[in-house]
């Protein structure tokens, strides 16, 4: 949720929440990095970008403004020198009034007689006020089974630590200039305890950076570590990316952000060691080294001749070191990750092209376990790959793409058109071919899947703003997997679409409704043949959303959504119906809701975004039948010091125990407390 800033100069306030969950549509996947998009958003409002000192790449990062729109801001700039005013805005083609009001939270016209600061970087950063310490805290109150005694009827693994969740951050951070930062965490489950033959040290988990920019021709160096944001993201993705959303046109393209500092708690979706990005006239050269620890489970070969060879099946992404068998598979892999990468770009800004290479090695071998739909993964224990990107603006055209190759000779190739086709409408199209033997363990580019891999699709996106108040977003998704999936075990293919109706009749109101479907070949359920077959799953989603904020204190949100899952048996339904109160007074803020839901199963399970502490994204997904009640209290007791904390509560009607295995709680109640406060320097 959005911190209670002084404001010290007239911006409007923005509910970062709900712009980062229209862009979510469908908020399912657990490998997508919510929490990255949010805080670059949030950097972006503490510190709002210079407008006559930005990048396309860096306005792009915003997922605001369409492509066609920076090249009209560019061309504006070029033509009647820097912005004097914010107001300004109004007068470059192609910007209405929406997408106006949406950016400026994020951005500033500064004082052009303001000098740089050149005092020297330990002076810089004394005085840096974006510098903060965040503790956080968090339990689930009931007992789960794996913490209670040892019983000898049942498994006998328990979690090796308690059931408390730790988090520490500090990062001092300014734009241009410079970024710090340290993370650390302790899952519910694992020992906080210092065990340097376990690799514990104290927190489980610990991640730090150290980004420069712009020093001589260096833009940027970075040590520790960091993140790669490429082209399309086809070979090196950073993780911030949207997919498929309501918002069809801005989020189909990548913004080529290069090196990014890394704050997660994600425990595998980043690089360590070092990169730099080397300014070389027209040409940014970027090289970059990484040296980690990953975890995996690793097995001896059968084969006498290899008996003292190891390998494993694949990295495991969990994160989670809270059993014996999960402990030892922490770290037991040294992947090595490390190319160079080139970019050109025009003095217009209007065209970039770029190469890149890279290499993957790992300690131990990658064996799959033989499965029919494994035939073509990767195995080794080295990966090569060669890409070549680019961009082009002409007019109100935006035309851009990722061709790679792997060493296993598969290619992967994606391209895209984005068109202003009026002040009214915009249009995207996108096509991406993955063959099922292309393998780009850092990619993240556009797709069904979450990886580039056994995929081809053809995507178009519509954007329509037939008045002022009204807006029309849609998208059509046809896509094929030309070999076998996991748990689908033929060729299959499917296609998805979304329609979404905004309408937003004062700055006070907005409403929207969302129909999504999405047809995907999977195993038969419950099948009983000798052999399983493929039939098409299809699955329907519909939301209705309101906002209203009839005072300045009081705010409203109702939401009310169903689905519905049906393959080849009767139809399976699921809704959910919420309701938030949110109050904001000078130092406090109360954020509430009471929802229900009623699923017939977990196909139709119903995920609802959450408000949560700072740098927190909550998105549960709820199955079943129950009720959900939360609360959030904000505080700033001073001027430097914020609290959170957070209650919620789920009952299930009709069930006597929730979740399974070690996690397993009894009763029908799941009660969880979050509390975290930031000191501010």
């Amino acid at each position: 949720m959005l911190p209670l800033l002084a404001q010290d100069f007239p911006r409007q306030p923005i509910d970062l929440d709900l712009l980062v969950q229209e862009l979510f549509a469908e908020q399912d996947d657990e490998n997508v990095s919510y929490e990255d998009l949010y805080e670059t958003l949030f950097q972006y409002y503490q510190r709002p970008i210079d407008l006559n000192r930005t990048t396309p790449e860096e306005l792009a990062s915003l997922y605001l403004l369409s492509r066609p729109q920076i090249v009209s801001f560019f061309t504006y700039l070029q033509e009647n020198g820097d912005l004097l005013s914010i107001y300004e805005l109004q007068a470059i083609p192609g910007f209405d009034r929406l997408t106006i009001n949406q950016l400026l939270p994020f951005v500033r016209v500064a004082d052009a007689e303001l000098q740089a600061d050149t005092r020297p970087l330990w002076q810089r950063v004394v005085g840096e006020d974006n510098n903060a310490l965040i503790l956080r805290y968090e339990r689930t109150l009931q007992q789960r089974r794996g913490y209670t005694p040892i019983d000898t009827s049942r498994s006998r693994t328990r979690y090796l630590g308690s059931p408390d969740k730790l988090y520490l951050r500090y990062r001092i951070s300014h734009a241009r200039d410079y970024s710090f930062g340290l993370t650390a965490e302790k899952d519910a489950g694992e020992a906080f305890t210092w065990s340097p033959g376990t690799r514990r040290y104290g927190f489980d988990y610990y991640t730090m950076h150290l980004q420069l920019y712009n020093k001589g021709r260096f833009k940027t160096i970075a040590l520790g570590d960091y993140q790669l944001q490429i082209g399309q993201g086809l070979l090196l993705s950073s993780g911030y990316s949207v997919g498929k959303g309501s918002e069809t046109i801005t989020t189909v393209s990548r913004p080529n952000l290069g090196i990014r500092p890394y704050n997660s708690v994600l425990e595998y979706a980043f690089l360590r060691g070092g990169a730099v990005t080397y300014d070389a006239g027209k040409i940014d050269i970027t090289g970059f080294y990484s040296n980690k620890r990953v975890d995996a489970s690793l097995r001896s070969q059968l084969d006498t001749l290899l008996a003292d060879e190891q390998f494993f099946s694949g990295v495991q992404t969990t994160g989670f070191h809270r059993t014996p068998t999960e402990l030892a598979n922490k770290g037991q892999v040294r992947e090595q990750v490390y190319g160079t990468s080139a970019q050109y770009q025009s003095v217009d800004k209007t065209l970039q092209v770029g190469v890149t290479a890279l290499a993957t090695h790992y300690s131990s071998r990658i064996q799959k376990a033989g499965a029919p739909y494994q035939r073509f993964e990767f195995s080794g224990t080295d990966n090569y790959n060669l890409g070549a990107n680019y961009s082009y603006t002409w007019q109100n055209y935006y035309v851009f793409g990722e061709t790679a190759l792997s060493k296993s000779g598969g290619i992967g190739s994606v391209n895209g058109l984005i068109a202003n086709l009026s002040n009214k409408v915009e249009m995207s199209l996108l096509y991406r071919y993955y063959a099922r033997n292309f393998h780009s363990f850092y990619g993240g580019a556009f797709g069904e899947s979450t990886r580039n891999i056994n995929e081809q699709g053809f995507y178009t996106g519509i954007k329509i703003k037939p008045m002022p108040k009204w807006e029309i977003t849609a998208y059509y998704d046809r896509f094929s997997f030309p070999w076998l999936r996991y748990l689908v075990d033929a060729p299959s293919r499917g296609d998805e679409y979304l329609v979404r109706l905004y309408f937003k009749p004062n700055r006070q109101s907005s409403l929207y409704a969302q129909v999504r479907h999405e047809s995907k070949g999977r195993n038969m359920a419950a099948n009983t043949t000798p052999v399983d077959f493929v039939a098409q799953a299809e699955r329907r989603n519909y939301l209705l959303y309101f906002e209203t904020s009839p005072t300045k204190t009081l705010n409203l949100k109702s939401r009310v959504q169903f689905s519905t899952y049906a393959q080849e048996s009767p139809q399976q339904t699921g809704y959910l119906i919420a309701q938030d109160i949110n109050l904001t007074f000078d130092k406090v803020r109360l954020s509430t809701r009471y929802a229900i839901f009623d699923t017939d199963s977990y196909n139709t399970r119903q995920y609802a975004y959450e408000r949560d502490v700072l740098y927190a994204f909550s998105i549960p997904a709820f199955s079943g039948k129950g009720t959900r009640l939360y609360a959030l209290l904000q505080l700033r007791p001073t001027r430097h010091l914020d609290v959170w904390v957070k209650y919620g509560i789920t009952h299930y009607r009709n069930q006597d125990t929730i979740g399974s295995g070690l996690d397993l709680i009894t009763g029908p109640r799941r009660s969880d407390v979050k509390v975290q406060a930031r000191y501010q320097f």
